[in-house]
């Protein structure tokens, strides 16, 4: 599958490399070294997945992340971050990064990321083609799979593409306790490394946007040494 790659990074040699990797795979490759430019071509040239190292001169990589989410889009996110820094993980996916690829990284892992993303992204679009009447109900939230929006009475919420695909999976199966190597590998496809917190992280992120629903409680609950599952009306 032939996509646009927008790759992110100020050390030629990295983007040298990961252009040959995509473009090995069929893949268009748009690249930039810096944040003003990133921003613009991921704004204006409409890739299907932005790869981009947190250290960038001019905006950072945060804040080219920040700047596109708050205008909306849905843009898959891979974040390039230093090794040992476990905070800028952990601040890049609280952003709404999709996943991250600690550097130096072998380039092939980071290209099967970008692979899964891209085929549970069109899993999901065919998905939603197939079942275009269907929407989930959990409490006062309305998940529609066909438009990906879930929304409540005062509107749409502004979801990332992990965080809807993690209250999907929840609102669908409202009595199934889900795993977190589950939900990685539902929302990242076979990349999902099983080791590690992403899927914490996004459920921490969707909790903070999701509130408390109208009865006070939570939408989503903690099954402690498994997972998480939508709750019960009876549980707070």
């Amino acid at each position: 599958m032939s996509s646009r790659i927008l790759v992110v990074d100020d050390e030629p040699h990295i983007v040298a490399v990961l252009r040959a990797y995509l473009e090995r795979e069929g893949h268009e490759v748009l690249t930039a070294a810096d944040g003003e430019a990133a921003l613009e071509l991921a704004t204006g040239a409409r890739p299907d997945l932005l790869v981009l190292d947190v250290m960038l001169p001019g905006r950072s990589g945060f804040e080219v992340l920040r700047a596109l989410r708050a205008a909306g889009s849905d843009l898959p996110v891979i974040l390039l971050t230093a090794r040992d820094d476990v905070i800028d993980r952990v601040a890049g996916l609280e952003l709404g990064a999709d996943d991250y690829v600690p550097k130096p990284f072998e380039p092939r892992e980071l290209v099967a990321r970008v692979g899964a993303i891209l085929r549970r992204a069109a899993r999901t679009a065919a998905a939603d083609g197939a079942a275009a009447a269907r929407t989930w109900r959990l409490f006062d939230l309305e998940v529609a799979p066909e438009a990906h929006v879930a929304s409540r009475t005062d509107g749409p919420l502004a979801l990332t593409r992990a965080e809807f695909e993690l209250l999907a999976a929840l609102a669908e199966q409202p009595n199934r306790v889900w795993t977190r190597e589950q939900l990685g590998e539902r929302v990242f496809g076979e990349a999902f490394a099983a080791f590690d917190r992403t899927i914490d992280s996004h459920v921490k992120n969707l909790r903070r946007k999701l509130g408390s629903r109208p009865d006070g409680g939570p939408y989503l609950q903690t099954v402690r040494g498994v997972g998480y599952r939508a709750a019960r009306p009876d549980e707070r």
